[in-house]
């Protein structure tokens, strides 16, 4: 059996020694699966043989799970739980702060995953009213709702609101960027800073989205944002260039534990604290990093045409997205300080 140690935060093999308890051997300590794992197979999380939860450190920060008595629910809690972990790994990779409910029971992080009635909701195919379950965040509850995990349904929404890009991942990662601007920047020193590049978050957050949805965009749209959702509002332009540094972090360092080369130059390690491959380097400076995500962007985009696929980075960034994205690198570089 192979689990994820969140302690080590490594994959390993596993050895049975007695009615779910296994030796990991990759450090010979005893582990309990997630009963996430054990009874749904949703999870591959594993819990220390001392912790006293049942639940792994993903899984305890779930508040409401989808409803298991309709069959095909399983199978969507399934994609949603890979989603999150994913997002998890990169947040604790990265030393930002996890606070849970039990830690902060009015602004932790937890969350909830719920489905529609019928087709009503954030599915209808009136796409600004009516909406039952809207995935979103408030106060570190993230929401998603449940039909983003069937395929059909989530690319049938991806067209109608002329999106060029819509994953459960993604929206964990703008879910999460949210989450972190409460945390790290509403209320401290940062906020000067923010609404210089940003604008200001004061501004009627509600007539805000009214005036998107019945407007779109602005034309010139690609010279001030990284996609058409951020120019919103400032929150929500936060949120999607915080989703997009995820992209870059977990994107460059697989490539890079893969051994990756793109016209003779290595993919560097991202500037994270994971346990990596054998010669790990992270890089000396965003440009470093952002560098080697061109590169790899336009191999990926590539690969997936020759496969007749869509663009796996289908967005361009421009100087005024560019430095948004290094003033997120900056303001995660002093929350691990």
């Amino acid at each position: 059996m192979v689990g994820y140690l969140p302690d080590e935060m490594r994959l390993s093999a596993l050895t049975p020694l007695s009615e779910n308890l296994w030796l990991a051997l990759v450090n010979h300590q005893r582990y309990r699966q997630c009963k996430n794992y054990a009874d749904y197979n949703v999870c591959n999380w594993m819990v220390p043989e001392d912790d006293g939860i049942v639940f792994c450190a993903s899984c305890r920060l779930n508040h409401i799970i989808p409803n298991l008595s309709e069959a095909q629910n399983v199978k969507l809690w399934y994609r949603i739980e890979q989603a999150k972990r994913r997002l998890l790994y990169t947040l604790y990779s990265l030393n930002l702060p996890v606070v849970g409910r039990a830690q902060d029971a009015l602004r932790g992080m937890c969350f909830e995953f719920l489905q529609d009635e019928a087709q009503a909701g954030e599915f209808s195919d009136d796409i600004t009213a009516g909406q039952n379950i809207v995935t979103g965040h408030r106060s570190g509850m993230i929401t998603i709702n449940l039909r983003e995990a069937e395929h059909s349904a989530r690319i049938e929404m991806r067209d109608k609101m002329n999106e060029s890009y819509r994953t459960l991942l993604g929206h964990f990662r703008h879910e999460s960027g949210h989450y972190y601007w409460d945390c790290l920047i509403n209320g401290t020193d940062e906020i000067n800073d923010f609404r210089k590049l940003f604008g200001d978050e004061r501004q009627d957050y509600q007539q805000a989205l009214r005036t998107y949805y019945e407007k779109g965009p602005p034309q010139s749209w690609q010279l001030e944002w990284i996609s058409a959702y951020a120019s919103a509002h400032p929150w929500e332009d936060w949120a999607e260039t915080w989703a997009h540094y995820l992209h870059m972090v977990d994107t460059i360092e697989t490539a890079h534990d893969l051994g990756f080369r793109i016209h003779g130059y290595d993919v560097s390690a991202p500037p994270t604290n994971a346990q990596m491959a054998n010669g790990y380097a992270p890089p000396t400076s965003f440009d470093e990093l952002f560098d080697d995500w061109c590169r790899l962007t336009v191999a990926l985009n590539a690969l997936n045409r020759s496969m007749g696929m869509d663009d796996a980075y289908p967005f361009v960034t421009s100087g005024a997205s560019l430095n948004k994205l290094r003033y997120v690198q900056q303001v995660v570089t002093q929350t691990n300080r």
